[in-house]
């Protein structure tokens, strides 16, 4: 077994030879956070009142540290192009493998699609009044879609020699955004303005447990996840096996910190105001600076940020979703169409032009009549178990499945993914029977429990006739 492992690690070794390598460790850090810390959440947490430092700590304790743990320990391992789909098929079965692939793939390509909605929404709230039509524009999203798959897939095409530079700038964009929210409160105090502020205080839920349970796998799969993604990458990056690591380790503590002092802060300014789910950044500088002119000013620019931030961040879910194909086709379970390389810039172009066609056609969709617009958003809810699954299989492989990939983990990791394969089957539990206000709980679960077989299925059937053609193949050629 061992030997038919090394063998198969070999083979993808050899074919990422071929992938240029210009991903740094600074690269992979400002790529985590960009990633991982969104500008909504904050806001989310801070409905919480008080008691929102109690549920990111048990997030952070339950979820994201195990999370860093295990994708540490899984890319020292096996350092490969494809990361988690590479993971899952060497601890348990090439099924496995592609079927995860196929979840984060499908949860990538919503992402994205659903990317020409929010950039139009936060470009009309930076314009003011005078772009507040773009929103209620079919138009406007459908073209701001198109030209915002089109800058992705050129730069895909391009590779991450450039789009590195992208992701690094969403990242500094992001922590310059953070940092001016952080530091608000505390200029405030010092004019005056602010009468206390005290961002660790901590206070215990008074809401029923089903709910803080609810609200605490929102937290954890929803905000702090991400990690594993750039592993993907691995066959384009210097070192991966030390480098991928070290950049969970630097980027961890820093993401931590401006969700929770980020959430700090807007509850700092809200006060009795409606929280916007949207954009708390931008509406807490605007709360807090209301006594300068430059409030309006700085709140645009603040919009502008998060949106460089989300470009940035689907920037790296298009480069993720269009290497997932390739790798499949590496292992014959896709055809070799998906894997050929540019003939300059050694980025799978097949994948990119498939990738972006069916992004288009999703966001495009998305915009013609109420039906699909109901669809398109219970797909979108359908992508949180899409995430759930994935983080399931990645925390039961330091479990059950290391056996098959030469070591056994030490018991503190077995432990921390126990946790972490706990917190992701509740994560998908109350995102299929929401405690949120619907029609009907029950038929809303149905509906979610029936697109997530309908689409797995659809994973399986392609996995089966990829298979199927792989084994013709061989009988043809022996």
């Amino acid at each position: 077994m061992t030997s038919e492992l090394n063998r198969a690690e070999r083979a993808v070794e050899e074919h990422s030879v071929a992938l240029k390598k210009p991903l740094g460790l600074r690269d992979l850090v400002l790529t985590q956070i960009v990633f991982i810390v969104g500008s909504s959440w904050v806001g989310t947490a801070a409905k919480l009142g008080p008691s929102h430092l109690f549920f990111w700590l048990l997030a952070i304790l339950l979820f994201y540290i195990p999370q860093a743990a295990v994708v540490i320990y899984l890319n020292r391992l096996m350092p490969l192009e494809g990361g988690i789909y590479q993971w899952a098929k060497f601890a348990f079965n090439e099924f496995v493998g592609f079927i995860v692939a196929w979840n984060l793939w499908l949860l990538s390509i919503m992402v994205i699609a659903l990317g020409g909605m929010f950039i139009t929404t936060n470009l009309s709230y930076a314009i003011g009044e005078a772009g507040g039509w773009m929103r209620d524009s079919k138009w406007c999203v459908a073209f701001i879609s198109c030209a915002l798959v089109s800058g992705l897939g050129w730069s895909g095409v391009r590779g991450l020699a450039l789009g590195k530079w992208l992701h690094n700038i969403g990242g500094f964009a992001m922590l310059l955004a953070y940092a001016a929210l952080i530091v608000l409160p505390f200029v405030m105090m010092a004019r005056g303005n602010l009468s206390t502020y005290r961002p660790l205080q901590i206070a215990a839920p008074t809401m029923s447990i089903f709910y803080c349970v609810n609200i605490f796998t929102k937290l954890a799969v929803g905000a702090l996840s991400g990690f594993e993604y750039v592993g993907i990458l691995a066959g384009e990056t210097h070192a991966p096996a030390r480098n991928i690591g070290r950049s969970v380790i630097i980027a961890a503590p820093i993401i931590a910190l401006m969700f929770v002092l980020g959430t700090s802060s807007v509850l700092a300014f809200i006060g009795d105001n409606q929280i916007d789910l949207i954009g708390p950044v931008p509406q807490t500088l605007r709360l807090g600076l209301h006594s300068f002119r430059i409030a309006g000013a700085i709140a645009s620019v603040a919009i502008v940020l998060m949106m460089v931030r989300s470009i940035s961040s689907m920037s790296i879910h298009f480069t993720g979703s269009s290497r997932l194909p390739m790798v499949a086709g590496w292992d014959h379970l896709l055809p070799a169409w998906f894997s050929r390389l540019h003939a300059r810039y050694k980025t799978p172009i097949n994948s990119i032009v498939f990738v972006g066609a069916i992004t288009l056609v999703i966001a495009i969709s998305s915009q013609i009549g109420a039906g699909m617009q109901e669809a398109f958003q219970l797909v979108d809810n359908a992508a949180n178990v899409f995430y759930g699954i994935v983080y399931a299989v990645m925390f039961a492989i330091p479990i059950v499945g290391a056996a098959a990939i030469r070591t056994r983990a030490r018991a503190w990791l077995r432990l921390a993914a126990a946790c972490g394969f706990v917190v992701s089957l509740l994560a998908i539990f109350f995102t299929i029977y929401p405690i949120i206000d619907v029609p009907s709980p029950l038929i809303f679960a149905t509906k979610i429990v029936a697109v997530t077989l309908t689409a797995n299925a659809i994973g399986a059937a392609i996995f089966a006739l990829g298979q199927r053609q792989r084994v013709a193949q061989q009988n043809s050629t022996a």
